[in-house]
């Protein structure tokens, strides 16, 4: 029985790259939001889940953070996708036939010096395969899609231009949740445990968290705050360290941590993808 792998988007958007990429062996599985790929797995529909955390030009995914510590789920891996934009139009057409290019909000100012070299218009839609799907139907040849080359190969459109985008180092982080956690691998780039926590209210208790980690060398490469349950008072940090918590610095640091919090919950612990350092 083939595994799956469940993502957000329909398909040809960079989640199902990241898939393919990451699991070639698995049938991806297109979902409407973040909830219904959390919930096919829950479910037993998906075995994992690849869910975008963050990009390197436009931040952390709104709402993942929020939707991690109750999902029920383990990260058990992590994947990076470089984001490469294309200009994809209809069969037969060329470059010079485009006036209108269609895509997510956040793809289209990435482009804007190519769109605007070529007197191209951006057009919004809300989801970059989408837009793809839909110049492929309308099949006109002045109206092109700015997405993945995976959503052009699924569209049947063809590739009018290769990497517009005006940024060499748009990166999107993901990560691969599980059922089952899974503690018992080493990486070769090391391993990340990646935890939420809330401080106890008491004065400096953030810096006093945060000093078992630094006493302990342990690298810590992210730590940001949101609000709970909206309230501007109750704020939750996410973490992410370098290290097994089977390791004696992690374990010494995590003991401190305990001291200083409400409430510690480990997310996941898993091989880095890329050295930290």
């Amino acid at each position: 029985m083939t595994k799956r792998i469940a993502f957000q988007g329909e398909p040809g958007a960079y989640s199902h790259e990241a898939c393919r990429n990451a699991r070639p062996d698995m049938e991806a599985l297109p979902c409407r939001t973040f909830e219904d790929v959390i919930e096919s797995v829950r479910s037993g529909e998906a075995d994992l889940a690849m869910l975008p955390v963050e990009n390197s030009t436009y931040g952390r995914v709104a709402d993942i953070h929020r939707l991690l510590p109750h999902s029920g789920l383990h990260i058990v891996d992590e994947a990076f996708v470089r984001v490469h934009i294309n200009l994809l139009g209809v069969p037969g057409a060329k470059l010079e036939d485009i006036t209108e290019a269609h895509s997510h909000l956040v793809l289209l100012p990435q482009c804007a010096s190519f769109l605007k070299a070529h007197g191209i218009r951006g057009r919004v839609s809300p989801d970059n395969a989408r837009a793809a799907r839909e110049v492929s139907e309308a099949g006109e040849k002045h109206s092109a899609a700015l997405a993945s080359e995976l959503a052009g190969e699924i569209y049947g459109l063809e590739l009018l231009a290769r990497h517009i985008e005006d940024s060499d180092d748009n990166t999107t982080r993901f990560l691969v949740m599980s059922r089952e956690d899974d503690r018992s691998r080493r990486g070769e780039h090391g391993m990340i445990t990646s935890f939420v926590f809330q401080v106890r209210n008491i004065p400096a208790a953030l810096y006093k968290a945060m000093g078992g980690f630094a006493t302990n060398g342990i690298n810590m490469t992210k730590l940001e705050s949101y609000m709970v349950d909206g309230s501007f008072t109750a704020t939750q940090f996410y973490a992410d360290i370098v290290g097994h918590p089977e390791d004696r610095n992690v374990q010494l640091a995590m003991d401190e941590l305990q001291h200083f919090t409400t409430n510690v919950e480990v997310l996941g612990v898993y091989p880095a993808a890329r050295p930290r350092g």
